[in-house]
């Protein structure tokens, strides 16, 4: 049922992305008065297609489902050159440079405002996000050296404001990349504020694709741990828990919270914990003895809270426009800086990832819900953008370098440089794939 999920959750991502970067080609090339022969879903052979429109303009699902095209009258291909002369006027190489610039970057262009309408539309509707509050830290951490402490709430990190646990994340994530200090600005959990600084040389050593929070000892904040609750015939029952009590400690060590609680149990199969907790405002001793599950972990058969502190996130029309944009506009730019740093081996090739990584991640976020999925397919749609704007011949950014030489030369470039130029990029990008196809490999087994 995962693998039908994760594979569902690829195609519905992958081919509305397709289409609507494909439809921005389309539009632009019609705006502009070039003729449209082919509209494809898909590369390869036609499986299936229709007529439409005075142009007769054919729409096809084609064999292989990653990708697709938009076919336009093309003195450049005999197959798609003018047949008469009366169309000579919508062929696009006879068109001025400034349309063809256009036609061709309204595919990315086309992927930044799907992406910018999605992320306005979670921002209106109001996204619920674990708060940036912080659980108790190790006091071997990186952060708890640096002087941050759990219970207080991250505000801000280096001056950009942090309203949420994800937000924490890109923050850190961004100063990853920077290679630079993360200054955090805290409101204690008692009241006040204070700023705690994660220094550069550590900062510098985190891995963008890894848990950046958690290598710096940043938790969610949890609930204390109470019992929600109890199990028949369980471990916990058998010890007199309640559904109501709070585990205040367990042999003698304090237990900050649920998650500490489960740890101290399942680190405990078949052993004697003296616990104490919380009830009707007095503390209780209570003996507990976890079984042992399958795995030779211990359990109680107890539900206890666990769920971190969450807050909604919602603003108006116009102010999530411009958070969609500007998350849209930070995202694009943090994407170019990582392939700049790849390019100069400040950072590892091992972050290329491909359509197997791509589907796992889907699949992840549709089972978490609707809000992950749109936030997921938001950033494959800005990924999408940027990749097609790389200045490598065969893909958008490639034409519209060609375009900007003729803009400046006031020429277009030789056919046969175009030619060269079109084959070495082929290579290239079967290159690419490769490697992102063998990291997902690795990743995956």
């Amino acid at each position: 049922m995962n693998f039908l999920t994760t594979v569902l959750a690829f195609l519905l991502a992958l081919g509305p992305l397709i289409i609507i970067h494909e439809l921005g080609h389309y539009l632009v090339a019609r705006w502009c008065g070039v003729k449209v022969l082919r509209f494809s879903v898909g590369m390869g052979r036609v499986v299936w297609s229709r007529r439409f429109g005075k142009d007769q303009t054919e729409w096809a699902l084609s064999a292989l489902p990653l990708g697709g095209y938009v076919k336009m009258l093309d003195s450049r291909d005999p197959e798609t050159a003018p047949k008469d002369e009366a169309e000579l006027d919508r062929e696009f190489t006879r068109q001025n440079v400034w349309k063809r610039i256009a036609i061709v970057a309204a595919g990315p262009i086309a992927n930044f405002l799907l992406a910018i309408g999605l992320m306005a539309a979670l921002f209106m509707h109001g996204v619920d996000e674990p708060s940036a509050r912080l659980r108790a830290l190790s006091e071997s951490s990186v952060a708890y050296a640096a002087g941050v402490r759990g219970g207080d709430t991250v505000v801000a990190v280096n001056g950009n404001p942090v309203a949420s646990w994800s937000d924490l994340r890109w923050q850190v994530l961004h100063a990853a990349v920077e290679k630079s200090e993360a200054r955090m600005e805290l409101r204690g959990a008692h009241g006040g504020t204070y700023t705690a600084t994660i220094p550069q040389a550590e900062v510098a050593k985190l891995d963008v694709e890894g848990d950046v929070l958690g290598k710096l000892g940043l938790d969610l904040w949890r609930p204390q741990a109470r019992v929600d609750k109890v199990l028949d015939g369980g471990a916990g029952q058998r010890a007199g828990l309640q559904p109501g009590d709070v585990v205040l400690r367990v042999d003698g060590k304090t237990v900050a919270d649920g998650i500490g609680f489960i740890e101290a149990v399942r680190a405990a199969p078949g052993r004697v914990l003296a616990i104490e907790v919380q009830r009707a405002g007095g503390t209780v001793p209570l003996s507990l003895t976890p079984e042992r599950d399958p795995n030779g972990r211990g359990m109680i058969k107890v539900m206890v809270a666990q769920a971190p502190e969450m807050v909604t996130i919602t603003s108006g029309p116009f102010e999530a426009v411009a958070k969609g944009a500007e998350r849209t506009w930070e995202t694009s730019v943090l994407t170019l800086k990582m392939i700049g740093k790849m390019l100069t081996g400040e950072a590892s090739w091992k972050n290329v990832t491909g359509p197997i990584t791509i589907a796992d991640y889907a699949g992840q976020t549709a089972r978490i819900g609707l809000e992950s999925y749109l936030q997921f397919i938001a950033f494959i749609s800005i990924s999408l953008g940027v990749m097609n704007l790389l200045p490598i011949p065969v893909l958008d950014g490639g034409h519209l370098l060609y375009y900007s030489l003729e803009v400046l030369t006031g020429r277009p470039l030789p056919a046969r440089v175009g030619e060269i130029a079109q084959r070495a990029g082929v290579g290239l990008l079967f290159m690419l794939m490769a490697l992102a196809v063998f990291n997902d490999l690795v990743r995956l087994f």
